[in-house]
């Protein structure tokens, strides 16, 4: 499988939009003007992964992780070093993101992420509905990638 990275764009909503909901994932706030804040890996057309960020000020929420079974862990690696360059290119000082899936905080800590208590969020992310529904999953936590 040889994976292509691009960025999001316009015409990618209906897809991405698909390919979220079918990995079970809301989809709130995905359109057509933050498509291009999204990677998408592909493979002859066919998305694979994708991995989008939603700003707020000077830091930055990934969200929308989705893998296509089978694709390995270096790939998702890839697709998290180029978010973080991405991230960096838009001035962004840090990333934060989200997971209620314990296994997954020794990827998070290894692509170079901490775990943070909620109260250190920054305030922006409050007024977030996207963040506010995050908060009532059980045992979410937050980690931290300072840029």
């Amino acid at each position: 499988m040889e994976l292509s990275l691009k960025s999001g764009a316009r015409e990618d909503v209906e897809r991405i939009v698909g390919f979220l909901e079918k990995a079970g994932l809301g989809t709130a706030g995905i359109d057509e003007e933050t498509m291009e804040h999204f990677l998408i890996a592909e493979d002859e057309g066919e998305i694979k992964a994708c991995l989008g960020i939603e700003l707020f000020g000077d830091s930055g929420l990934l969200r929308s992780l989705a893998l296509s079974e089978g694709l390995g862990g270096h790939k998702l690696f890839m697709l998290f070093e180029q978010m973080l360059v991405f991230a960096k290119k838009r001035g962004l000082k840090a990333v934060y993101l989200a997971t209620n899936k314990r296994t997954a905080i020794p990827f998070f800590e290894m692509v170079g992420f901490g775990m943070i208590v909620k109260s250190e969020l920054p305030e922006e992310f409050f007024r977030s509905s996207h963040v506010m529904d995050i908060l009532n999953v059980e045992n979410s936590v937050f980690l931290k990638f300072t840029i």
